[in-house]
């Protein structure tokens, strides 16, 4: 039998590109190539890049580099790929260049560069292909992208001139994913886009088909169907639109996760107009308070960006009075970072470097007590977990308030006969500033 050619893949940047880099991936293999996570013995590499930020750009041109050095023969795709001339004028070597949610032309030029090898008439290619195709994550959860490309042009941000204005996936074909992927054994579905609350907006919420039902193209919609499957549904990238207010009612039913992932990036009016953010002029505080209001149990976390040009110490004291306020369960917060090409470069009153990172530490050591107070909350309650790791000293989990590889853990300290990708209600007897410590509910 001749041998497969082989394609090794080195995926970098968010969820989002994950995703792209799983449907490649899929796609080779449907195609006969073998898949290696490895430079030596593959005979080309792809590597899915990012560009979001400077320090992105860099880690992957790095990347990029480290691969022509170890294999010799690259592809680049992904978001920095949409800047193809920096890619060429810094690694002149590179055998193509393809943007982000580009499939077809990564495999395009994979076949002009490694022409996949004749079948064996014997011996089927898609035997080892599953139905829900390869995945980058564990086998009990998956993200599901429902959109690409983004309509909005916060200052900050080029995802628009790396992937374009919105295009929502038509709502069959996200549900029938989702559908097989339950089939698959996923256990939670982690609903991701670059602004999840805008789903549909470019259809005009158009009217489309899941088993014969009539279902709008409308995260609503989404939601409510997606809640039919049995599992975790939990949502990602969420603008704080008065339209994310109907999905509350369905958290506190239990029909999909009470965790919202909503970046606010700041609290004051005048630095989100600078941004340019959508829902600027929304009261968020007030919002929030409606949530918990509807679902005392829901998660909220967010990011915030500290130092934006021209923030002054007293709009950063009222991000700190937002926080306190809006008792957040979860935050991240980031320094601003100048990216090549976003509008907010040109504003003045650039901050110093180290204001900007004096900020976001004094941000996160703020926001750590009151983290630390969400979570003691829930000592001596029991709480249903989902399992990640099992080894000999107990089981790695997550509740429903936390997200893999952004939120905290559960440490079961009994969970040694538990499997991974199992619920299990766990009584919690202790909290540090991240992370739940618990024990098994004995089963009546």
């Amino acid at each position: 039998m001749t041998k497969s050619n082989t394609i090794g893949m080195i995926s970098l940047g968010c969820p989002k590109a994950s995703v792209d880099a799983e449907q490649i991936l899929t796609r080779l293999r449907g195609e006969g190539y073998a898949i290696s996570g490895a430079y030596q013995g593959a005979d080309l590499v792809v590597v899915n890049t990012c560009g979001f930020i400077d320090a992105a750009v860099e880690e992957s041109l790095e990347a990029i580099g480290e691969a022509l050095a170890e294999n010799g023969r690259v592809i680049v795709t992904g978001c920095l790929g949409a800047k193809a001339e920096m890619i060429m004028q810094a690694h002149p070597r590179v055998l193509a260049v393809t943007g982000p949610h580009a499939t077809q032309e990564v495999m395009a030029a994979v076949r002009r560069h490694l022409p996949p090898q004749p079948f064996d008439e014997t011996v089927s290619p898609f035997v080892d292909l599953p139905p829900q195709g390869i995945r980058l994550t564990p086998p009990h959860y998956a993200y599901l992208k429902i959109s690409e490309g983004c309509n909005h042009r916060c200052t900050f941000c080029i995802i628009p001139s790396l992937r374009g204005d919105l295009v929502s996936q038509p709502i069959g074909e996200v549900l029938h994913e989702a559908e097989i992927l339950v089939a698959a054994g996923v256990k939670e579905l982690l609903v991701i886009s670059q602004d999840t609350s805008a789903y549909g907006v470019d259809v005009k919420y158009r009217t489309g088909f899941w088993g014969g039902r009539p279902l709008k193209t409308r995260l609503y919609e989404l939601c409510q169907a997606l809640g039919e499957l049995g599992i975790w549904v939990r949502l990602h990238y969420v603008y704080p639109y008065p339209n994310v207010d109907d999905l509350i009612p369905l958290m506190a039913e239990g029909k999909i996760l009470p965790y919202l992932d909503v970046p606010f990036q700041h609290a004051s009016p005048r630095i989100l107009r600078l941004m340019q953010r959508p829902a600027s002029s929304e009261n968020n505080l007030e919002r929030i308070k409606a949530w918990r209001a509807v679902c005392p149990e829901i998660t909220i976390r967010s990011t915030f960006i500290t130092g934006f040009p021209g923030e002054t110490e007293a709009e950063f004291e009222e991000l700190l009075s937002f926080l306190e306020e809006a008792q957040l369960d979860r935050v991240g917060a980031f320094a601003y970072s100048p990216v090549a090409g976003a509008a907010a470069n040109a504003l003045p009153g650039a901050l110093p470097e180290e204001i900007r990172e004096e900020r976001r530490q004094q941000l996160m050591e703020f926001q750590e007590d009151i983290s630390t107070l969400r979570l003691e909350a829930k000592i001596d309650r029991t709480i249903q977990v989902l399992v990640d790791e099992v080894d000999d000293e107990g089981a790695v989990a997550r509740s429903q308030g936390d997200a893999p590889e952004i939120d905290g853990l559960v440490y079961i300290t009994d969970g040694q006969d538990l499997e991974v990708g199992d619920f299990a209600e766990v009584m919690v007897t202790d909290c540090d500033v991240h992370d739940l410590y618990a024990v098994l509910q004995p089963r009546i």
